[in-house]
């Protein structure tokens, strides 16, 4: 079983916060697009696919007969019965993109999860992250996507925002989880090099992000989605009984995948390449017979072992005891409500989840030397 990933560049704007590699347009080479991706596919061979996922960039602009062509033709004559559940196949949607005819048209075509953008459900939050649609624009997006026959519906919202901003991040969830999503998926904002966000701060125009604050939204939101009856699964990720990603589970679980698309990564289970990151670039060497990896690196065993403790740290699973290399972990990381002992797996809390990073690098540290 293999796990797709196709990643379409275009987007009308770019967000505040996007560090993304994306090509900005106002009219999208859909065609081009098309062509060259289906090019590269040639050398992928034929795979079972478990997940397909359409990322961006903002695959909601590509026409929906572009859609259906790649899921048509990169899966060799993929189909996705209505009903069927087995193969997850999502697309990345703006909610502005939403409307009753493209929905349909996706479902047809084989889509049956959507990722939707939100962000949040503030319309001058919105404007200031440079979004091009209002919340109102969210609720109508969703009940379109079920009016389709598109249940699975994950929603995307960002937290620990500016506090010049005065965003209320309790109405925030609460509007959301009133829309009965399947799934939620939750960011803190970051400041990335290079986007207009960071150069907002650099010249004084708005303040970085509040650490005491982020911590705050993050651990709110667990006990909001908890009461609600979500389940977070992941660091970033919550969902209802039966709605985890399964396509993105499967890169936490370091399951190989292949990407197509400017800057999609494909991984094997040792070695990891990704293509070229702009548009242009990545259009021309294909078109010309060149392969569109641009770089590679192959892991080696303690690296794909420490990559293994991360990644099995960020979910709700956590990492088999038997790969800590030792008796217990640390005491003062369980004394201070960052880690727990259950099922024979090392597991974090949310308290955990917010000091990640820091919390990896001790265990693995330790662990090295053993």
């Amino acid at each position: 079983m293999a796990h797709l990933y196709i990643h379409v560049p275009f987007c009308q704007r770019r967000c505040s916060y996007c560090d993304f590699s994306i090509a900005v347009r106002k009219r999208i080479p859909a065609q081009e697009y098309v062509d060259v991706v289906l090019k590269e596919a040639e050398n992928v061979g034929r795979a079972e696919w478990n997940t397909i996922y359409f990322g961006g960039g903002t695959p909601s602009l590509l026409p929906p007969e572009a859609i259906a062509t790649l899921l048509h033709d990169v899966t060799r004559a993929f189909r996705v019965p209505r009903s069927d559940f087995r193969v997850e196949v999502t697309l990345e949607a703006n909610p502005e993109d939403v409307t009753l005819d493209n929905a349909k048209a996706w479902q047809t075509a084989g889509i049956n999860r959507i990722s939707l953008g939100a962000q949040s459900f503030d319309d001058s939050v919105l404007k200031w992250m440079h979004r091009s649609h209002d919340a109102a624009r969210v609720r109508d997006a969703v009940n379109a996507l079920r009016n389709a026959g598109i249940e699975n519906i994950s929603l995307d919202l960002i937290f620990g925002l500016p506090e010049e901003l005065n965003r209320d991040w309790a109405r925030d969830l609460n509007m959301a989880l009133a829309l009965r999503p399947t799934h939620l998926s939750l960011y803190g904002l970051t400041i990335e090099p290079r986007t207009p966000l960071d150069r907002w701060i650099s010249r004084g125009a708005t303040h970085p992000p509040d650490e005491e604050r982020y911590a705050e939204e993050y651990l709110a939101a667990h006990r909001r989605l908890r009461a609600d009856g979500y389940e977070f699964y992941e660091v970033s990720n919550a969902a209802r009984d039966g709605f985890r990603s399964r396509h993105n589970s499967a890169y936490w679980s370091g399951r190989p995948y292949i990407g197509l698309g400017p800057a999609a990564h494909s991984f094997d289970g040792t070695t990891r390449r990704w293509n070229i990151g702009a548009w242009e670039a990545y259009r021309r060497a294909v078109a010309e017979g060149r392969s569109a990896v641009e770089s590679e690196e192959t892991l080696t065993e303690e690296q794909r072992r420490l990559e293994a403790v991360y990644l099995a740290l960020r979910t709700a699973e956590g990492l088999p005891f038997a790969a800590l290399r030792r008796l217990s972990p640390p005491p003062h990381l369980a004394a201070q409500g960052w880690v727990e002992m259950r099922d024979g797996h090392l597991k974090c809390t949310p308290e955990g989840w917010l000091r990640l990073d820091s919390l990896v690098n001790e265990l693995t540290m330790d662990t090295a030397t053993q």
